[in-house]
Order: C-alpha cells, then structure tokens, then sequence
C-alpha cells in the first residue's frame, strides 16, 4: 500500500524527499512538520518506516467514517487533546525509544504559514530529552485540501525536507518546569522556521526577477500594484509591461554601462523599471530625490552612472533642477519618450507570449553551474540615509534581497489576502524590500503612495483601500495619527514601524485611538534592511524582536557604556560591499561581520533592545549619555502642546563637563523646566537634563523620516538662539 502511494503522490505531485537517512534514527524521536493541508500525513507516510506513529486527535479520529479510517490504525498514536494526561502519554511511549510525528500547531494552518507551537511539545522535549527532526513540506501550502483561502492547484509540486537530528540545547541547573516548556517552545519554532528560511535559499529562485516570474505564473490573473492614479495592474500585465520596457531600453537606447541610474517616484512604473532592467542584465542604482540635486549627483558619480531614467513630469512637479546632469556627463532618459517608441504590435506580442506562458516567460532557467554566481550578482544600488554624514553607496546583490524577502515571510504570518499600503519610497531599502519587492515575491497586492508626509491624504487612502499591512517610521505615524479619524485603519492588521526608533507615545497612541498594535522592526540599509522583527508569533513591547533566521551576532564592550554593547552582525541578507572606497575597506576587514554602530542589549529571551547609535551617546561628566534614550523620555510627554510638539536632543562640545546635551523644539513655550520634571519623573540621571532649549520653526527630516542631526546641528550654528 505504501508503495501505491509514493507512486501515486509522485505521479500527481512529482513528490521528492531530501535528507530521508535520518529518518533512521532511532527513538526516542519526535518528528515535527510543518501542517499546511489534509494531505501533510501521506507526504510523510510514504517516506517513513512502520513504527513511526503519527499522534492524532482522539476526537477528530471518531468525527466521520473518513476520519476513523484514516485517524486510527496501527499507524496513528490517538490522544484527547483535552486532557491534561496526553503529553504524559506521549513522554510515556517515548520513553519505550518509540517514533512519534507530531503537528506541533495542534491544527491546519489557516494562514499558510507556521504558526505557533503548544508549549507542550516543548514540554515534551523538555521531559523525554528526545531527539528532535524538523520537516518542512515545501508547496503543500498550495494543494486544493488546505484551510487557508489563499490560490491552490490541483498538483502542485510538493517536496519534503528533514532536517539534521537536533538536541535541544542544555539549560541552567534549577530551570523552572514553566520557563523549561518556554525556551523548549521557541527553540522547536526557531529550528522549524530556520529550516523553512535554508529550504528556500536552497531550492527556490536565484533572482528576484525570476521569484516574481514565478508567482506570477501561478497567479497571471491577480492585481498586484496600484498607484495613486487609480491605475491597476496584474501578474500578466506586470511581466508584459516588463518585457516590452526591456525591449525598448535595449542599446543604442542604453549604453554600455551595467549600473544605470532611477530617478522616480512610487509609482507603477518604478518596479517595471526594476525587472526591466535586472531582464537586460543591468544594476539599476536608486537615487534618493529629496536629498536635492547637488547630493544627488555626488551618489550617481560615486556610483558611476552614465544614464538615469526618470519623468520628465515627476521632474518637473518635484521641482527638481537637474541641470548639472548633462555637463557632467549624466543622460537623462524620460519615460516619456521611452513610451512613445513602443508600438502597439510589440505590446500585442509580448501580451500573447505572456498569456500563453501563464505570464511565467521571465522566469529564470539557470545551470547548476551558475546557481552560485547568480545569487552574488549585484541587483541594486542604494544610499544610505545620511542623517550624521554624506550618503553611502551601497550594493546589493540577488541573494541578499531574496534572503531577507524569505526572512521576512517564515518570520511573519501573512495571507494571500493581505494588502500593502507603501507610502515609504522606493529608495529607501524599507519601502523597496519589505514593501514592494516582497509582497510582489509573494503574490500580495500593493498600493503605491507617492509621500510619507501627506498625513491627511494617507489615512483616507489605506481607509480607501482597505489595506491590512502599514509600514512607516516613527515620525510618519505620529503625523497620520494626529490627523487620521479613529476608523481610517479599521482594516489594519499588521503596523509595522523601523527606520527610526519607536517611542512609547507612538505605540500608545495607536493602540488607544485605533486599536492597532505596533509591531516595531529594526534593520539598516547594508542588511537589505531587516535585522530584527516583532511578529504576532513572537513579540514583546520596547524591543525590536529577535534576529532573523540566518543571522550571527556579538556585541562588543564600550568603554563608558555598562548595558548592552556594540552590535555586529553576519548573514545571507548583509550586503556585498560600498561603493566608497574607505567604509567598504573597512567593512571587508571585518569578514562577512557588518558594524551597525548601534548600541543594543540582547535579553534571554534573544529579544533585542536599541539603546542608541553610537555616534549618538554623548560624554557628560565622564559619564556615556544615550541622547536616543533623552528624546524617547521626552516624547509625547507634553500633551498640553499637543501632538505636534517634537523634541530633538544633541550633544555639544561643554568647557566644563566635556559635552552639554541641547533639546531642539518646534514649541516656542517649552522651557526648561518642563523638560526637568519629565526627566526627573521618568527616573533618568541628572546628567540626562538638557542644558539648553532651543525653538526652531520645523525640525529637519530626511526623506525617510528620520530627523537630520547633521542638517539641524548646521541650521542652529547658522539662526538658532537659546529661547530659555
């Protein structure tokens, strides 16, 4: 009968199993699968020896004839799941050196993904100090008997992985049995979800081109971008627009230069360039509009560009003066004309090869042999925020954008119905990882919003398009929520903050005005961005969640700082290297270990805190001062003023006391005073007290959102003048 089945699942299924020899491993051994459809229980049954035991639920098995037929036999281990004694049965029977599989979900997904655990497989482990092998189940997600209403097909391909036989890691003498179960709990999770994120390096797509080709020839059909033009667009048309746009941009049109310069706003156009652009075999670098031009030019003459394509309306309405492009030796290519060239025969074609293919013609076909060389091909460039210093240029290869796409997506439990709303732009490593080129990975709809900082437009348009996901900084939000009508993000699921650091007031305020909570993330541009991240799985408020599968990390002591230390670093997401000849130097010195700058602390629970960049403590009294620690204190703690005050804090040099830390207003009325009393009241050393109050109209921010420390340390040289 086993053999009827492997053929049979074989046959509709063209069913593999990778690393079966350790499913010769003798008991005790638990067996933990990931449980995404009805049909999890023949993958594993056609590749397991007869004393494995599958533990079933007592009450389901006598639910039908099917289920009895299915559920009890010499095969299964039935437990009432409501009883207090079906763990004790389970640590009993492996205690024999028995062979258990056991769904640790203790249900079918409804998400598609992995969710959480019952404490009581960790309890398990805990107890019976059995061997662990984890499974994945590689496209069962996607077979018609699943409970998630996300796309299915009839035969999909389906795959299984084992992992290598673990053993759970020793824990301290006089461990609680509470805490045991815990820390049992997230460890299976951790190996479960690591051995999802290295199945998927492994076999999946080597390019980003090639892993949207693929979901969109699954899925030709679904709407997938929208920008504020109201202008829809499929899988199908996506790879249409694409193609043809390659074909036009083909040389003499392009030069011969690999990295090619994109100078635009969230638009549907802005991804189509990208894919065009990596079809062709080209690194398109992303220029940072708000900057200004004189930056501008600076990062596309470190980055080498000969050509940018743009609009010349998006041009033209930034007000963008782009006239040292050209006797710098820059072309400008508008879209416009671009567009003009395309014919309507090359549209027709390009549609009808797509829909034949089920829009999948991108898709990548690549030689074992180029597998490696394809993942450390260069894909974009990018430039630091320089908020404490002039842009970095940094370089990202396929590998690091797919690997932290695949970070992001075993770490959070998204549905195929999820939403986007991306009003962070494109250039920005946030707005162009984690908000567009993963939910086009993933076969999830996007809205493109051109501003982060339309705060009345904003909430109208995620209440307009019922959006569930919602990324910003924490600047950006505070601005929605001062204008958003308490029902604007009723549809909201998932609100997800990085970039800068996320203060309390911001959390509370969305919680209690929208009912939404905040899940805060962390990350930099070199690491494609996401470091850490909060999921409704694993979180705790005040940090930034755990480190992504994948990922090695140490501190290092700093002189002066007694909590935490200076975080580094390592893994498939961190970039290739900088274009700057002096930082990428020094990066590569370290051996694969990138230096975030920042200042953290790791708890027990491997939940990461941020305690400030480095660059932003300050030495008072001989004493190390975290100026982000002051402004986190300080804010949303005058609601007298409304939630349009904003404090920024810096640090100057002080004849006396080494540094002086100054606090930055836009509220003239703020005096001193106020600031000591909340200083005092949050239990902060006196050394945290500012100095000095100074009023300016509009505090400086980037593009992203986060406040300019630079620019505002240049404009209160320049005009400030202390107000008390």
């Amino acid at each position: 009968m086993k053999s009827f089945f492997l053929e049979l699942v074989r046959f509709c299924f063209r069913f593999r199993a990778y690393n079966t020899e350790v499913l010769s491993t003798p008991g005790p051994v638990l067996l933990l699968p990931n449980h995404t459809s009805w049909l999890d229980w023949l993958f594993l049954y056609v590749v397991l020896d007869d004393d494995w035991k599958f533990v079933t639920s007592s009450t389901t098995a006598q639910s039908s004839w099917l289920h009895r037929k299915i559920m009890v036999n010499e095969r299964t281990f039935p437990v009432d799941t409501t009883s207090p004694y079906a763990v004790k049965r389970m640590a009993e029977y492996l205690a024999t050196g028995g062979r258990l599989v056991l769904f640790a979900e203790g249900r079918i997904s409804i998400t598609g993904s992995l969710m959480k655990l019952f404490d009581g497989t960790g309890f398990l482990v805990h107890k019976t100090h059995a061997k662990v092998i984890t499974a994945y189940l590689r496209g069962a997600s996607r077979v018609h008997w699943v409970r998630h209403k996300g796309w299915t097909k009839w035969f999909p391909t389906v795959t299984a992985h084992f992992s290598q036989v673990l053993e759970a890691p020793a824990l301290p003498e006089g461990t609680s049995n509470t805490v045991a179960r815990q820390k049992r709990t997230t460890w299976l999770r951790d190996a479960m979800v690591r051995q999802q994120f290295d199945t998927e390096m492994e076999f999946g797509q080597r390019t980003v081109l090639g892993a949207i080709a693929e979901t969109a020839g699954n899925i030709p059909g679904k709407i997938v971008l929208e920008d504020f033009t109201g202008a829809e667009v499929t899988y199908r048309k996506l790879m249409v627009g694409t193609e043809v746009l390659a074909q036009a941009l083909t040389p003499p049109l392009l030069g011969p230069a690999t990295r090619v310069g994109v100078l635009l706003p969230n638009i549907n156009g802005t991804p189509i360039i990208l894919l065009a652009l990596w079809s062709l075999g080209r690194v398109p670098a992303l220029l940072n509009f708000s900057t200004g031009a004189q930056v501008m030019l600076q990062c596309a003459q470190l980055a080498g560009l000969k050509q940018i394509i743009t609009s010349r309306q998006f041009v033209t309405k930034a007000k963008l003066d782009m006239s040292t492009f050209a006797p710098a030796g820059i072309e400008l290519i508008f879209l416009e004309d671009v567009r003009a060239g395309i014919t309507a025969t090359a549209k027709f074609a390009a549609l009808l090869k797509h829909t034949l293919s089920c829009g999948s013609g991108l898709r990548d076909i690549i030689t074992e042999e180029r597998r490696t060389e394809v993942q450390s091909d260069p894909a974009v460039i990018l430039f630091t925020s320089g908020s404490e210093g002039v842009p970095k240029g940094v370089e990202l290869t396929h590998a690091n954008l797919l690997a932290n796409i695949r970070q992001v997506d075993v770490t959070m439990d998204l549905t195929d119905d999820e939403r986007f709303f991306n009003a962070m732009p494109l250039f920005h490593s946030f707005g162009l990882t984690a908000c567009t080129l993963y939910p086009l990975v993933r076969g999830l709809y996007v809205f493109l919003y051109p501003s982060p900082l339309h705060y009345r437009m904003v909430p109208a348009a995620v209440y307009d398009r019922a959006c569930t996901i919602m990324v910003g900084t924490n600047t950006f939000l505070n601005g929605y929520a001062r204008k958003a009508h308490p029902y604007d993000f009723s549809t909201v699921k998932y609100l997800v903050a990085g970039a800068e650091k996320v203060q309390e007031a911001t959390a509370n305020i969305w919680a209690r005005k929208f009912g939404v909570r905040l899940l805060e993330g962390y990350g930099a541009t070199e690491c494609s961005p996401a470091v850490c991240l909060n999921s409704r799985v694993d979180v705790k408020f005040g940090s930034v969640g755990r480190f992504m599968p994948g990922m090695e990390w140490r501190l290092e002591p700093v002189e002066g700082v007694a909590e935490g230390g200076r975080l580094f670093v390592r893994g498939p997401n961190i970039m290739k290297g900088y274009l700057n000849p002096e930082p990428n130097a020094a990066f590569l010195a370290l051996g694969g270990w990138y230096d975030t700058g920042d200042m953290v602390r790791v708890d027990d629970e491997g939940f990461v805190f941020i305690l400030g960049r480095l660059k932003r403590f300050a030495k008072v009294s001989g004493e190390m001062v975290s100026l982000t620690a002051v402004e986190d204190a300080l804010a949303g703690a005058f609601p007298q003023f409304g939630l349009r005050c904003e404090i920024a804090v810096i640090a100057v040099h002080d004849e006396d006391k080494g540094e002086k830390l100054i606090a930055i207003t836009n509220e003239p009325k703020l005096t001193l005073d106020d600031l000591r009393q909340v200083i005092r009241a949050k239990g902060l050393t006196n050394l945290c007290t500012p100095r000095e109050i100074r009023a300016v109209h509009e505090i400086p921010k980037l593009g992203t959102g986060k406040v300019n420390h630079r620019a505002l340390m240049e404009q209160l040289q320049a005009e400030s003048k202390p107000s008390a």
